[in-house]
């Protein structure tokens, strides 16, 4: 499956934006979809998932509460909504899918990868 995200951009702190990650193919239900971010000089981190039919989620206590993941699989695509967006979470985003019925957080167990969107959020 490839992965196509954007939504990516510079905000204010406060603000908000909503990420799409776009799949191909037509098997996209099958896939446990996951949001991650890297920021300047840190390492790749989880930041939600997301089940196959969309009835679980989940995330990083850093955006719970202030993100949410949701999925719309008749339109092969994974969303992030970013609520009250603070300077910490600027970082590239990226999605990944797997194909699993666990809950998948790290890096190595995602089989595909979307080439990523940048958030930058001013104080």
């Amino acid at each position: 499956v490839q992965l196509q995200a954007s939504g990516g951009g510079l905000m204010q702190a406060g603000g908000s934006l909503r990420l799409s990650c776009a799949a191909s193919g037509s098997t996209f239900d099958r896939y446990f979809m996951g949001w991650f971010r890297r920021a300047p000089g840190k390492e790749r981190e989880f930041v939600a998932g997301i089940s196959r039919s969309g009835s679980s989620t989940y995330y990083a206590d850093s955006v719970k509460g202030r993100f949410t993941i949701s999925r719309l699989n008749a339109k092969n695509t994974v969303y992030l909504l970013l609520n009250n967006l603070e300077p910490e979470d600027s970082a590239v985003y990226y999605c990944a899918a797997k194909n699993t019925t666990m809950l998948v957080t790290t890096t190595a167990e995602y089989d595909y990868w979307g080439q990523g969107t940048l958030v930058t959020v001013s104080s």
